[in-house]
């Protein structure tokens, strides 16, 4: 039987992503607690006294960074967590959005595939870390994973690339 470690994933909104990613990398070794649900919205976020019992439990809280997640500073301190911060969009370019006549960080940078592979690697780096007697299952999930994402990444630039130019056409109900 191998020991599961405590995990939480923060920031998530679309289909829990990045819990998604750790329970990928993770497998068996980890157990991963996700703070905004499925219909949740991140940026908006107000979390709760539970919330706050739950990171101080946590041995990593992974985070998307890119200022997603205004409301984690205050429920860190709060919650007197004194664990490792991982930073999942460490080394992404992120992308400039232009609301309302400012410019921001579009902190959705998971949404581009290679940007994905960055956020996998930087979870699976970090679960090593946290974990050494993991550390080359994670290393190994973690790369695995990642080349889907790189599969996946060619399939959708190949299936864009047989629509003409000028006929594509994005609906959004989101700038991201």
């Amino acid at each position: 039987m191998v020991p599961r470690r405590t995990l939480l994933a923060l920031g998530l909104t679309l289909a829990l992503i990045h819990g998604d990613m750790v329970r990928e990398i993770g497998g068996d070794r980890v157990d991963v607690t996700t703070l905004v649900g499925p219909d949740g919205d991140a940026h908006v976020y107000e979390p709760t006294p539970a919330d706050a019992r739950k990171v101080a439990a946590a041995e990593v809280v992974i985070l998307n960074g890119l200022d997603f997640e205004g409301w984690l500073p205050r429920l860190v301190e709060a919650s007197g967590y004194a664990g490792t911060l991982v930073v999942a969009s460490t080394g992404v370019a992120p992308r400039t959005l232009v609301e309302d006549g400012h410019a921001g960080t579009d902190p959705h940078a998971w949404q581009d595939l290679s940007n994905g592979q960055l956020y996998v690697r930087n979870i699976a780096s970090a679960l090593a870390d946290a974990d050494p007697a993991g550390a080359t299952a994670y290393r190994e999930r973690g790369e695995a994973y990642a080349e889907r994402l790189a599969a996946l990444d060619a399939w959708v630039r190949a299936e864009i690339g047989r629509v003409a130019p000028a006929q594509r056409r994005v609906i959004t109900s989101h700038d991201a």
